[in-house]
């Protein structure tokens, strides 16, 4: 569908190719941080854990933006563009 100029199927394909990414940047986090806890890098793993976490609220959020995209193409499907 296409809504004022935006094709929100697109659109929403694009916020998962973001989340895909996040996905995957989230496992290295994850990975790396058992890494450096077993190689005895407390303070390493600590922070890859915490990024770990931060990318799971990136995550979360882009599941809020593709919930608001249906919305704001619904309520913005009555606006009308006139050439001057």
């Amino acid at each position: 569908m296409c809504t004022n100029g935006v094709n929100t199927g697109q659109f929403e394909q694009m916020i998962d190719q973001i989340d895909d990414h996040i996905k995957l940047e989230r496992r290295w986090s994850h990975t790396l941080a058992h890494m450096a806890g077993d190689a005895g890098y407390a303070t390493v793993s600590e922070k890859l854990h915490v990024a770990q976490a931060l990318l799971d609220d990136v995550r979360a959020a882009l599941d809020e933006a593709k919930d608001a995209l249906e919305d704001d193409a619904a309520s913005a499907s009555n606006i009308t563009v006139n050439l001057v």
